[in-house]
């Protein structure tokens, strides 16, 4: 691994992101390895316009934006829901779902509307609601270099929304081998990291397969 990436107890890194919950999400896997994250928000960095067609183009557009802007290393995670019975939406635009005409964001709305998509083709049962939560983190240098790292969990949608945890459409995701939502984990449950270990989410799997390649605190 370049040196350029490698992170030790005491760094800073800027986190491209305007979401309250996924600083938070991101504050909590960093802080056992005393590493300070500063969120894009913070800074009052713009939001750049994501018109990649993917997750990792996304991350990319985010991480490098808030990387040259700041001069520090940056990383950003693009991630969303794909379902199977609506072709993979909404996908990149999971957060879209959830859009208000002024901007903002309401995933009360967003769960609603992806109930109604799936009731519309018919899928009902947890057979037919099969889904997977993805995430791609993108690490990257003022320099212009950059790395990824990816993190997927395969459950089923379920209605009506249970817990009032996480953020997002955590509430209507029950996780592969699971009997409870991401919206009724703890976060200690849902995003806890032990070398050696993946995590449960699709973010704390992205970031263990990170934190074992640039932490210096593991080598």
């Amino acid at each position: 691994m370049n040196k350029k990436f490698m992170l030790k107890r005491g760094d800073r890194l800027v986190l491209a992101t305007h979401n309250s919950g996924k600083f938070r999400e991101f504050s909590s896997l960093f802080a056992p390895f005393g590493i300070e994250i500063i969120s894009a928000a913070n800074l009052g960095l713009k939001e750049p316009v994501e018109d990649g067609k993917t997750f990792k183009e996304n991350a990319a557009i985010k991480a490098r934006s808030a990387a040259k802007k700041t001069n520090m290393l940056a990383l950003a995670d693009d991630s969303g829901l794909e379902v199977e019975a609506l072709n993979g939406a909404p996908g990149i635009y999971t957060a879209n779902w959830a859009e208000l005409p002024d901007g903002s964001r309401d995933f009360n709305i967003g769960m609603r509307r992806l109930e109604e998509e799936l009731q519309k083709k018919g899928a009902f049962s947890a057979e037919q609601r099969g889904a997977s939560f993805n995430a791609t983190l993108c690490l990257a240098h003022p320099d212009g270099d950059e790395i990824f790292f990816i993190g997927k969990i395969k459950g089923t949608i379920i209605w009506p929304p249970k817990g009032d945890l996480g953020f997002g459409f955590d509430p209507v995701f029950m996780p592969e081998g699971y009997d409870i939502t991401f919206g009724q984990m703890s976060e200690t449950m849902k995003h806890s990291y032990k070398r050696g270990e993946q995590g449960l989410s699709h973010r704390a799997r992205a970031f263990a397969k990170m934190i074992e390649t640039i932490c210096e605190i593991n080598k």
